[in-house]
């Protein structure tokens, strides 16, 4: 059986290589030096993919016999999308917006192996619905829980779930930022096993 190429993660997010530990993929980390700015009207959609397949592509040309994985997230309230926060102010101001509303998480995701020029890519959504907040409450949270590099401003896999009244979706790995469903149907594509030898890992 062909040895199968090394798995690369375009990015320097320790929640995506969180996940990639938790379901046994050994892989590098390398972050994707692409501009991530959004361009004047473009759609949430279409940007998330733009930039997964962006990141993926950048890495994969400085290693081509790799299978490099790109992710990108934009968290869409009604016509806004909600970036990463990085100061409290603003991670307040964003839940604020986001009580008793739901946000639409979009996360685009690639996979590029630069040997075959063979290319994968997806979106896949996932909705929140917020319970109605008061200010006490989310002060209290993003003191507590420093959500500040994340999308949205609040960790679905920590206090952040005690903010939502119901999610919606296939895969709530995308709240994180990589949805594993998806991205094992492209390995498998690739000759990927759904769950590798307990000595590979």
């Amino acid at each position: 059986m062909a040895a199968l190429p090394p798995l690369i993660l375009a990015s320097r997010s320790p929640y995506r290589q969180q996940l990639l530990r938790q379901v046994g993929l050994p892989h590098q980390a390398v972050p994707a030096d692409v501009d991530e700015r959004r361009h004047p009207d473009e759609a949430p959609h279409d940007y998330v993919i733009r930039l997964a397949k962006a990141k993926a592509e950048r890495v994969a040309a400085d290693h081509p016999d790799a299978l490099v994985i790109g992710s990108d997230q934009a968290a869409v309230l009604g016509d806004r999308v909600l970036g990463k926060p990085g100061t409290e102010a603003v991670a307040q101001e964003q839940l604020a917006a986001a009580s008793g509303r739901c946000v639409t998480f979009l996360t685009g995701l690639a996979v590029v192996h630069g040997a075959t020029d063979r290319r994968e890519a997806d979106v896949v959504p996932y909705r929140v619905h917020f319970r109605n907040l008061d200010e006490e409450t989310i002060r209290r949270y993003v003191a507590r829980e420093k959500p500040l590099d994340c999308a949205g401003s609040f960790k679905s896999e920590g206090l952040g779930i005690v903010l939502f009244q119901r999610m919606e979706g296939g895969d709530p790995n995308a709240l994180i930022g990589l949805p594993l469903i998806r991205l094992f149907d492209f390995l498998l594509s690739f000759g990927y096993p759904l769950v590798s030898d307990p000595g590979s890992a």
